[in-house]
């Protein structure tokens, strides 16, 4: 039987919709007829999370997750995703008693997979802020991960929580986003990672030359064939 996946979602809900989807239709294309994935979802209402990154409060954030967590594991998940690149800050600070299935390792694995040794990173200011997340990349996965210039990831910033995740797509937006990759590109990245899970609402794989890492898509593939793992 096809394990239970726990979705930690609502950070936001437009990325953990595409979640979603995305596992039911994989689970569905692999196993057939009219099968789809068994899911347990903790949603949480986004507006109160973003108060809490926007002061810093990590730790309060950490336990919020991990709460999260165990009421999925106590309603028989066997395995969680956290549907958020940024909220994947928290997972040094937390455990569980099921394995927590780490987005940048579905990163790094696709990168090696690609032979992409130099990536370029989009996400919140938060996350390409961090040291954790692309340290997670570059030591597991010997891979060198690029940032924009700081004006750019303030840009990126705000398209990400004034207009995607209110589900808002501005053409302009997509412009200026793919004019910061192509900036990236000229200084020597063999691919782009979407790091954050709401960017692919706005950019997809045929707007670049260079191979595009949708971290939404292959998290939610990597939970699915874990899921999946003892039933094929």
């Amino acid at each position: 039987m096809m394990k239970t996946i726990g979705m930690i979602g609502g950070l936001s809900w437009q990325s953990t919709q595409t979640y979603y989807q995305i596992i039911n239709e994989e689970t569905n294309k692999v196993l057939g007829d009219n099968h789809s994935a068994r899911i347990l979802l903790y949603s949480f209402d986004f507006d109160e999370i973003e108060k809490l990154q926007y002061a810093f409060k990590w730790d309060e954030m950490s336990l919020l997750m991990e709460k999260a967590g165990q009421k999925l594991i106590d309603a028989g998940a066997e395995v969680l995703i956290i549907c958020s690149n940024t909220m994947h800050e928290c997972t040094n600070q937390i455990s569980f008693s099921v394995p927590l299935l780490h987005i940048a390792d579905a990163i790094g694995e696709d990168l090696n997979r690609l032979k992409i040794k130099n990536a370029g990173l989009l996400g919140t200011r938060f996350l390409m802020k961090s040291s954790s997340y692309s340290s997670r990349i570059e030591n597991n996965y010997n891979i060198t991960i690029q940032l924009p210039q700081e004006k750019q990831i303030e840009i990126l910033n705000s398209i990400i929580y004034n207009e995607l995740v209110k589900g808002t797509i501005i053409e302009e937006s997509k412009k200026t986003m793919l004019n910061i990759i192509q900036s990236m590109e000229q200084e020597g990245i063999e691919a782009i990672i979407l790091g954050c899970t709401e960017i692919p609402l706005l950019i997809q794989k045929d707007d670049c030359r260079i191979p595009v890492i949708d971290s939404t898509r292959i998290h939610a593939l990597k939970a699915v064939k874990f899921a999946l793992e003892k039933v094929l």
